[in-house]
């Protein structure tokens, strides 16, 4: 009975001392956000209804009341370096990075963002220079990933293979794409500058790191091929067929013109008629339009390009078509007009109203698929009219497919 007697007692001196905390903890929240100013809630408001420059506005506003605010000015930093206004976002994070009160975690954290800052600013030995004091600790990894993105941009491939081993044992991440690119990068500068020995041993380590890079062999075929050597220039690039065929368009003509050295044409000729009976046909019409036009004749490339459309229909195909008969009509007039006895006096050369429409037909088609026939980044969807291993758009490696898409644009 004394024990119940005894919480009847206590419980109310409990919700007492419940309530007296609460009122405390709410006045000490208004008391707080009494003292942040009201320019604060404004740049918060202004970035979720996605106005940043209004929200810069703000929060330069509230960095003047109060410069303590570590965390308010690597936010302005940031939306000035999106914003594009790289020189006020150097100064933000110059100013965090030289205060003498700052934490080591934050020091680093703005040792970090000036070295993004100074890439973004295209001031590339300054930026090497503040992500190289940050090899150790918790932005190590991500340091080393601009300063790769930076040696990419600098074209400092022994530096980025160096930084992309380092992040590959530091990020547990497989970087052999990129590593066997820098090596294939470096082995065509060594083929420019004439030095054939250095370049293949650079795509011997391509192929080392990477065993189904494409471009290696390809690369090999015109170090054969600047050295003179035709035949094994050739079979470095037909085995390209063997290792993925995707990518044979991109050799079909270095194959054309190797058996042209050769005196090989028909062998050439022979080779294109067969992958056009593939799924690799829309790649190779054009090669193989120019080739059969030059080796049989405008009549021979009419029927190839007639046979092709049979097979597979394409606006493309089309084209050649009609380019391969206004070549054959440009013929047919040429030899009409030098058989012809001339007439008195010198009249004018009768036209075929049938080449006319044809050559007009060729025009408008020509017109028309000029934009078409573009490769596609897969990652960020940028179109080029040449093929590219590293895309222009995203910096990527091997994001685009050796297939170009006839997609109007």
């Amino acid at each position: 009975m004394m024990f119940e007697t005894w919480w009847l007692l206590a419980l109310p001196l409990v919700f007492g001392l419940g309530w007296m905390a609460a009122r405390f903890d709410l006045r000490q929240l208004i008391s707080e956000q009494g003292a942040l100013p009201r320019s604060y809630f404004k740049g918060l408001n202004f970035l979720l209804n996605e106005q940043p420059d209004q929200a810069i506005d703000a929060f330069v506003e509230v960095a003047r009341l109060d410069p303590e605010t570590t965390e308010l000015h690597f936010a302005l930093g940031a939306l000035f370096r999106r914003r594009g206004e790289t020189e006020r976002a150097i100064r933000v994070h110059q100013n965090l990075a030289t205060r003498p009160d700052l934490p080591e975690p934050e020091r680093e954290h703005a040792l970090y963002e000036l070295g993004q800052d100074f890439l973004r600013a295209g001031l590339l030995d300054r930026a090497e220079e503040s992500l190289r004091r940050l090899m150790s600790g918790p932005y190590a990894a991500s340091a080393k990933r601009v300063l790769l993105e930076l040696y990419e941009v600098e074209k400092e491939w022994q530096k980025a293979i160096e930084a992309a081993r380092e992040l590959q044992a530091l990020d547990q991440q497989d970087y052999r794409v990129q590593i066997a690119q820098f090596c294939c990068e470096l082995a065509q500068d060594a083929l420019l500058k004439k030095r054939p020995e250095d370049a293949v041993e650079w795509l011997r380590r391509a192929m080392q790191e990477n065993p189904a890079n494409v471009r290696a062999p390809i690369l090999l075929g015109d170090v054969s091929a600047a050295g003179g050597d035709t035949e094994g220039a050739l079979k470095q690039w037909l085995a390209i067929e063997a290792q993925d065929a995707a990518y044979v368009p991109l050799v079909a003509d270095k194959v054309v013109k190797a058996y042209a050295a050769l005196g090989e044409q028909g062998k050439a000729l022979e080779w294109l008629h067969g992958l056009l009976k593939g799924n690799l046909a829309p790649e190779l019409l054009d090669t193989a339009y120019r080739t059969e036009l030059e080796v049989n004749g405008p009549v021979a490339a009419a029927t190839l390009m007639r046979e092709q459309l049979r097979r597979q229909p394409t606006l493309l195909a089309l084209t050649k078509y009609f380019e391969a008969q206004a070549a054959e009509n440009q013929a047919a007039q040429k030899q009409s007009a030098e058989s012809a006895e001339p007439a008195e006096g010198g009249g004018d050369a009768v036209i075929d109203p049938q080449a006319q429409e044809t050559a007009a037909i060729r025009d408008l088609l020509q017109l028309r698929t000029r934009n078409l026939a573009r490769y596609t980044c897969r990652e960020c969807g940028f179109r080029a009219r040449l093929f590219y291993w590293q895309c222009p758009g995203c910096n990527r490696w091997e994001t685009y497919a050796p297939r170009r898409s006839e997609a109007l644009g």
